[in-house]
Order: structure tokens, then sequence, then C-alpha cells
């Protein structure tokens, strides 16, 4: 076998292997991605879950969860007042 012949064979030995692995990073990624939208329905579900939790039961809470409503409160009522000023900065 020649020396070109040799160089061929590398170049073609060489561009499988990065070809393979250029396969593999994508399937990879392509997984990943897929990980990444289950994360993100378990992630909305559970809000869902939590957001209809506090709105049936946020007033009669368990001491487990006390803290957590009262956040929540304090927060809505945060945001009202916020918003408020911006209306009263409008001029509505």
């Amino acid at each position: 076998m020649d020396i070109l012949e040799k160089i061929g064979d590398t170049v073609t030995t060489k561009g499988k292997e990065v070809a393979d692995k250029a396969k593999e990073i994508a399937e990879i990624a392509n997984l990943r991605s897929q990980i990444a939208t289950c994360e993100e329905v378990i992630k909305k579900n559970y809000l869902e879950i939590g957001k209809l939790y506090y709105e049936l039961y946020g007033d009669m809470t368990e001491d487990s969860f006390e803290k957590q409503c009262k956040a929540i409160k304090n927060a809505r009522h945060g945001v009202e007042e916020l918003q408020q000023k911006i209306n009263d900065i409008k001029g509505l």
C-alpha cells in the first residue's frame, strides 16, 4: 500500500469517527431538549397544583403551608399597591 492510500484510509477513518461523534452529540442534544421539555411540563403542573391548592385552601392552611400562603397574600397585596402607584402616575 503506498503512502497516498494510507493517508486516504486514515482520512476516511477519521472522517467517519468525526461524523459518528457529531451524530452522537446531536442525538444527546436532542435528548437533553426532550428532558428540558418534560421538566418544564413538570414545573408547570407543580405550579398549577400549588395555585389550585392556594385558591381552595389558602384561608385554612395547614401548618406546613402557612408560611407560603402568607407570603403569597403579602406579595399579592404588594402587587396591588404597586399597581395603584402606577395608575396614580398615569393619572388613572
